[in-house]
């Protein structure tokens, strides 16, 4: 940061160098990207924005950084609502543990949905959803009604799923409108799916147009809400580029919160020394407590009655 920088960020103007709150009362406002420097008005920004250039984009790709390597608490899945417990992983269509209820679009674990029918089924009781008593739909017209009336009452997971929905059929543009405005509600999953959606190898042949900016970005927020597999797939890139330092901090981050992929990848880095014994097994330590922390005996009896 240059002289006059440093002196804007103690509140003047890194254009003209008016000192703000004097005598005219002159508001300075700080650069909305870096926030390093301050301007009294958009001429003086625009003034200076040769000179500011270089740093402002340095300090925003910091600040970027900062989100992308920060360690999230628990994946974008969260706890399952009713025993608390982080909802586990699936590696596969034939792994996943949890169902999303269509009447209140909560995603249950298949161990709380496990004892609440044996719960029904040992006092006779109704079929209900176990988080909000709801009798369960008899049809999938039944089920996908329920789903509707969560997509106009703004739910954006029910977006997503509707989004997914639209997209298997092929009516692509109405699959985007979902997941885009699930996304622009914070939906992680939805932002993981625009990414997946704007890349040549999906888009080809679908009419959809590759748009590089957009995937950067869905995959950036998807990776920041803690999508499993948009961090590992974000640490795969960057290996492929050369930047192995940023590839090991994504798979730590992902093997961390439980990815059995990227902590057999890490295995592979280990065997090859792109990490240290200290480091690889550290990470080994988290990842088997990340998922310890998914089991309990409901989750058990539920996996054995399953399978």
């Amino acid at each position: 940061m240059s002289t006059t920088e440093a002196t804007a960020s103690d509140g003047v103007c890194a254009s003209c160098g008016i000192t703000g709150g004097g005598d005219d009362d002159t508001k300075l406002k700080r650069c909305g990207a870096c926030g390093l420097v301050r301007y009294c008005g958009l001429t003086c920004q625009k003034d200076h924005r040769p000179e500011h250039k270089s740093a402002c984009k340095k300090r925003v790709a910091e600040l970027r950084d900062e989100l992308l390597f920060k360690q999230p608490e628990s994946t974008h899945l969260g706890d399952c609502p009713i025993c608390l417990l982080p909802i586990p992983l699936a590696t596969s269509q034939h792994t996943i543990r949890y169902t999303m209820q269509s009447c209140c679009s909560k995603v249950v674990c298949d161990g709380c949905i496990h004892a609440n029918r044996m719960r029904e089924r040992e006092a006779r009781l109704p079929a209900t959803c176990p988080f909000c008593r709801t009798p369960v739909p008899t049809t999938d017209e039944e089920a996908e009604r329920n789903k509707m009336k969560r997509v106009e009452a703004n739910d954006p997971r029910a977006m997503d799923d509707a989004g997914m929905h639209r997209f298997v059929v092929g009516d692509y543009a109405r699959a985007i409108e979902y997941w885009e405005k699930a996304a622009g509600l914070g939906h992680v999953e939805s932002h993981y799916h625009l990414s997946c959606l704007y890349v040549k190898e999906v888009t080809e042949g679908r009419g959809i147009e590759t748009n590089m900016k957009k995937f950067t970005y869905h995959q950036g927020q998807a990776v920041i809400g803690g999508h499993i597999f948009a961090r590992h797939n974000l640490g795969l890139s960057e290996e492929s580029k050369g930047n192995i330092v940023r590839a090991m901090k994504h798979f730590i981050i992902a093997a961390n919160l439980g990815s059995d992929v990227s902590m057999e990848k890490l295995k592979r880095c280990y065997a090859g020394g792109s990490i240290s014994k200290e480091s690889f097994a550290a990470v080994l330590r988290a990842h088997q407590a990340a998922v310890d922390a998914t089991k309990s005996p409901q989750r058990d009896a539920a996996e054995a009655v399953n399978n």
